[in-house]
């Protein structure tokens, strides 16, 4: 009877077929064997997975165009024009690079995309060639049927979102806007997916901001000599102090309205009285009683700096004379002000730093059309989950597509089973994803994207 239930919404919708669920899993099985693994410094090609989207969209009618500002470096944009020329365009967008995988680590190779007991396995399953996949699936599944949607829709597939985005929506931003005209709003990774909270409720996220980044490089310098003396001004010293009082800082809450939201929403589901107003609010306390399901919204209730990497010196008898860290940084909308006041009081006089790389935080409202219609999609489809807005702990490409003024939101869905680790498998190992899930992002995208 469920069975028969989805089936006939579907329909309702015009939905989608058997096809479109067949090339979902192909195109991610075929885009995860396309080597784009990321190294950072430029050392990536993302220019045959670019073709291949490219090839794909182009047997859908559509006229696709790649752009590159390092020969490499593709970065593919289309637009399916909607009926309505008044309506504000939407963007859709996924990224086609990955972060390197170590295949002595993975059960599977890493980039085989093998389809195994109804789980695609590869480096990019779920960040985020799934993701990719499904919108080449609706599309081509909107063109045999001859739908158009009510709205433009801008398609882009980016390079480099795994390091800079310098090669990709950065690119494409400011040096192709017009590609991107009448854009007010955006979708992309992570978000609608399936958080079981272990007592079996059903969680669908949908992201409703980014925090920003804030990648610091530290520097301290003193006085070169030898090990054996004396030094009151060695480099390595400072540089240690400075990163142990980064790593001990305890930050402050600060509540952003995405996270007010979330907060609220989940603790009306939880039945857990809280006013998130209030001068005498305990986040932490509320988050103790939300158990698993705090894992949402934990990382986004204060800006955070995590050391990552140091270096410093030649020889083990050599004091040098510099010592460098890089910190990963990430602060709330509304935040960066804090955040490189509280940065230049934890390093101190001795320690200078630096944005290695920094972008902005964004905000969404969770109270617009489009929130309500994704909200619904995934309803449609899992009317068993609650969905609840989030913060992103992180960042993607929609920080650089916001520089054009598009309002950007975290969905790409997937229906999860209960043991499936999602955020983990995120850069993980055995990344994967089953092709039920698939099948389910594929008919949720439909849905959202027939009604945006």
């Amino acid at each position: 009877m469920a069975e028969q239930t989805v089936a006939s919404g579907i329909a309702s919708l015009g939905g989608v077929d058997q096809q479109a669920l067949d090339e979902v899993v192909a195109f991610t099985s075929e885009l995860i064997r396309i080597d784009t693994t990321n190294r950072g410094g430029g050392d990536c090609q993302e220019r045959p997975a670019a073709e291949y989207v490219a090839e794909k969209l182009s047997e859908a009618g559509l006229k696709p165009t790649i752009l590159e500002r390092t020969a490499g470096r593709g970065n593919v944009v289309a637009r399916i024009e909607g009926t309505d020329p008044t309506a504000e365009a939407l963007l859709v967008h996924g990224h086609l690079d990955v972060v390197p995988a170590e295949a002595a680590d993975w059960s599977v190779d890493p980039f085989s995309g093998e389809v195994r007991d109804g789980v695609v396995w590869g480096r990019g399953a779920v960040d985020m060639k799934n993701m990719d996949a499904m919108i080449l699936a609706t599309v081509r599944q909107w063109a045999r049927v001859g739908f158009r949607p009510r709205r433009d829709i801008v398609i882009a597939f980016t390079a480099d979102e795994e390091a800079s985005a310098e090669d990709g929506s950065g690119f494409l931003a400011d040096q192709h806007p017009g590609l991107f005209e009448g854009c007010t709003e955006g979708i992309s990774e992570s978000g609608a997916f399936t958080f079981h909270d272990g007592s079996g409720r059903q969680l669908y996220p949908i992201a409703a901001g980014e925090r920003g980044t804030g990648w610091l490089k530290l520097t301290a310098r003193g006085k070169a000599g030898h090990g054996s003396k004396v030094n009151k001004a060695n480099a390595v010293g400072r540089l240690a102090a400075a990163v142990a009082r980064i790593d001990e800082h305890e930050w402050p809450v600060r509540l952003t309205p995405t996270v007010r939201a979330a907060l609220t929403e989940m603790a009306a589901l939880y039945g857990i009285r809280a006013d998130v107003d209030a001068p005498d609010f305990d986040v932490d306390a509320l988050l103790a009683a939300l158990g698993p399901a705090a894992d949402l919204v934990q990382p986004t209730v204060r800006n955070s700096a995590n050391p990552t990497m140091l270096s410093a010196g030649y020889k083990i008898n050599v004091i040098p004379g510099e010592a460098t860290a890089l910190i990963d940084g990430r602060y709330l909308p509304g935040g960066e002000d804090e955040f490189k006041a509280t940065l230049d009081r934890l390093t101190g006089p001795d320690v200078d730093w630096e944005f290695h790389h920094r972008e902005v935080a964004l905000q969404a409202p969770v109270d617009s059309p489009t929130y309500a219609r994704m909200r619904a999609a995934v309803e449609e489809f899992a009317p068993e989950g609650h969905v609840v807005p989030y913060c992103m702990s992180g960042g993607t490409d929609a920080k650089q597509f916001s520089r054009l003024g598009i309002t950007g939101y975290g969905f790409a869905p997937l229906k999860l089973p209960e043991g499936f680790d999602y955020q983990a498998l995120f850069h993980g190992v055995d990344e994967r994803v089953p092709v039920e899930a698939l099948h389910f992002g594929v008919r949720v995208l439909d849905r959202f994207l027939r009604t945006a």
